[in-house]
């Protein structure tokens, strides 16, 4: 059901004045560090500072192993979502919790975690590189981070739009004679398709972003492991603090791109 927009009678009637004072002060802990960093760029020297090698390499980098998580998000999250949404009691419950669990982890936990199951001395990651498909310091490493703390993102945003079909249609669906296949691709799916989209942008911004098991997990290697924010830091470390800058700006506008595409594109779907 959609919100009627209020009018400014109403609002006035229906919304208590005090309100304004605390969002106020909520918005401006949000945008101000935002402005800050915007204010404080030299922007003639931005170009130059893009164009630069490593950051090129950095931009390169995350761009490919945050496009790779994401395909692997969707290619597993997908089947689990839809699962999730068929199953019902205690199980249920600890299939929650185990998807919330990298949700909320300390990113050096995380990163400890991945090392722990994918390094070279444990027993899977020592069978990877036993057969030449040892992760360690590799792009790939990179790309087991993200999808590890990319694919909650994913399931929860696909999970909550999958539960909202409406399950008579579904059995409907199957009353006509459509197999189980045909009612995923033709109901559940067209109908679920904003929220796996948004999941799906959710977890491509939140690869990019990713730091802290990054840097536990695969380390910080020039054109191998070195993502933005791993730049970024290199650049803090290195006392550069406007490259450090000039990188988080750009780390910026990816995600303000993601933003426009995930906005125009649920409304071109709703619209439909």
């Amino acid at each position: 059901m959609t919100r009627i927009p209020l009018s400014p009678r109403m609002l006035r009637a229906t919304t208590p004045g005090w309100l304004w004072v605390p969002a106020a002060i909520g918005l401006a802990a949000l945008a101000g560090p935002l402005v800050a960093l915007f204010v404080a760029a030299n922007w003639q020297d931005l170009p130059a500072l893009w164009a630069r090698g490593d950051a090129r390499t950095a931009l390169g980098l995350s761009l490919t192993t945050a496009a790779a998580s994401t395909v692997v998000c969707f290619v597993l999250g997908l089947p689990l979502a839809v699962l999730l949404s068929r199953l019902h009691g205690i199980v249920l419950a600890l299939l929650r919790g185990l998807l919330v669990v990298p949700l909320v982890l300390s990113p050096v936990v995380s990163g400890l975690a991945l090392l722990y199951f994918w390094g070279r001395q444990t027993l899977v990651g020592g069978w990877l590189e036993s057969i030449g498909w040892g992760v360690g310091f590799s792009p790939a490493a990179v790309v087991l981070v993200q999808v590890f703390v990319s694919l909650p993102f994913f399931v929860v945003s696909a999970l909550g739009s999958i539960e909202a079909v409406d399950t008579d249609l579904e059995f409907a669906g199957a009353n006509a004679g459509a197999t189980s296949g045909q009612i995923l691709a033709h109901i559940t799916l067209p109908l679920a398709a904003p929220g796996i989209l948004v999941g799906t942008l959710l977890a491509f911004a939140r690869s990019l972003g990713e730091y802290g098991a990054t840097i536990t997990f695969a380390g910080s290697v020039a054109g191998r492991t070195r993502t933005l924010p791993l730049q970024i830091e290199l650049a803090l470390n290195s006392n550069d603090p406007q490259a450090a800058l000039g990188i988080s700006l750009m780390l910026i506008g990816l995600y303000l791109i993601v933003l426009v595409i995930a906005g125009a594109a649920v409304g071109r779907i709703f619209r439909h």
